[in-house]
């Protein structure tokens, strides 16, 4: 009789979370998600990361827009031995923004705890006050616990990604891949890893 039980409780359970399933899966990528529209700033800091090119154009759109003058596209070394800003800023200029809206910032960092310490300091050297912090929607929770220091206004900006976004992740691998990704290294913070 408990057998009974217990298997038309885990059949209710596999139902319910089929038909909610969208629901479901909109909220494990939202819980990632903590940003908020552009506002004026002193600059922007495109995070580094995004091979797709995504982000830095999401910080000259901004440029563009008129909400800071201009953007720090960071560049981690990782890509062949190149800065990743290197790269991103050209294939900006590419798709028709100007090379003046960016700046370089090269650093050897390798996570994001490491490059919001760098951001962080050359922020403040440059008495930057208010920043618009430019990264892919799904690392915005976790890229923002970084930038909470005092003298510092800092706000998310949220890029598209390819394949990780709301409504629509979970319908490719990549997609997939990163929100996990994604979940490990916030737990993997949360527990102080």
């Amino acid at each position: 009789m408990k057998s009974l039980r217990f298997l038309a409780v885990f059949c209710a359970v596999v139902a319910a979370i089929w038909v909610f399933r969208q629901p479901l899966q909109n909220e494990v990528f939202d819980l990632l998600v903590s940003a908020e529209p552009p506002s004026k700033a002193d600059v922007a800091v495109v995070l580094g990361g995004d091979h797709n090119g995504l982000r830095v154009l999401t910080a000259g759109q901004l440029v563009k827009d008129g909400f800071v003058p201009v953007a720090i596209v960071n560049g981690p070394d990782e890509a062949y031995g190149n800065f990743e800003c290197d790269l991103a800023i050209p294939y900006a200029v590419a798709h028709g923004y100007p090379e003046s809206y960016f700046r370089h910032f090269h650093g050897t960092f390798t996570n994001t705890a490491d490059e919001a310490a760098a951001t962080v300091a050359e922020l403040q050297r440059t008495n930057v006050k208010k920043v618009l912090i430019v990264t892919s929607g799904y690392h915005t929770r976790r890229a923002s616990r970084y930038f909470h220091v005092p003298g510092l206004e800092a706000h998310m900006i949220a890029a598209p990604d390819r394949y990780a976004n709301h409504g629509t992740w979970w319908n490719h691998r990549e997609g997939r891949k990163t929100v996990f990704l994604e979940w490990s290294k916030t737990v993997a913070t949360w527990l102080g890893i």
